[in-house]
């Protein structure tokens, strides 16, 4: 039987921290009663110390509905993430980080959204947020942008998980991106297609285990990456 709900886990650097989250999340689709996967996104660069794919096979090897996605990587989360879209077989697909700055309890609340409403897609917004100063400015100037250049999405938080939206959708998304920009090239498709999304608030926990991997100058990337997806939307009304 084909899962209902594939939730996709991006889990580079977490290591032995990996497991808590998982079992969390497993033991709250459980209480769902529905068939369920878990797709574990432990993709590695060559000259780095890390533990993530060991522990992510570990992890596998203790529940049958557990997936493991771990090859070399080529690219940065979306990279990781488009990977892990293209191992769910489930009716939804939910993309989430490993890290628990999003509690896994965020998944099961996009997921009766999108299917008690009949929606498309659903994201989340972040209302209270633990981490640091620099990430919280990117993320301001990095919305308000998007929101000026796509003034008809109407999202607060265009960077925010966990996101959740059908297979069949899926199927007829083009995603390339390699990087961070893979959250906004979501929603810029969503939109092209006109589909009914929403958008539901979720507390953002500080990470206590590592520094971020967003850097400082990540907004010039995000900031580039956006005005390129205008320049590429007015050729798309175009043709």
């Amino acid at each position: 039987m084909a899962p209902e709900i594939s939730v996709v886990i991006l889990c580079y650097k977490e290591g032995q921290r990996l497991s808590s989250f998982v079992n969390r999340t497993a033991n709250l689709l459980e209480r769902l009663f529905i068939p369920w996967e878990i797709v574990l996104v432990a993709n590695y660069w060559d000259n780095k110390d890390d533990e993530t794919p060991k522990e992510a096979k570990k992890i596998s090897t203790q529940m049958s509905n557990i997936k493991v996605v771990s090859i070399l990587k080529q690219g940065g989360m979306g990279w990781d993430a488009r990977n892990g879209f293209e191992k769910a077989s489930g009716k939804f697909i939910c993309l989430i980080d490993g890290d628990g700055q999003m509690p896994p309890e965020s998944i099961i609340r996009v997921y009766e959204k999108i299917k008690n409403d009949k929606l498309d897609f659903v994201t989340t917004y972040r209302t209270e947020r633990g981490d640091s100063i620099l990430r919280k400015v990117n993320s301001y100037i990095y919305n308000l942008v998007f929101r000026i250049l796509f003034p008809r999405i109407k999202v607060k938080d265009a960077n925010s998980k966990p996101k959740i939206f059908t297979k069949e959708i899926y199927s007829k998304m083009r995603l390339s991106a390699n990087d961070w920009f893979l959250d906004a090239e979501i929603l810029i498709q969503c939109a092209r297609m006109r589909l009914k999304i929403e958008e539901i608030p979720v507390t953002f926990n500080k990470c206590i285990s590592r520094e971020s991997f967003v850097r400082i100058d990540a907004i010039f990337e995000f900031i580039v990456n956006l005005l390129r997806a205008r320049i590429k939307e007015f050729f798309i009304k175009d043709e």
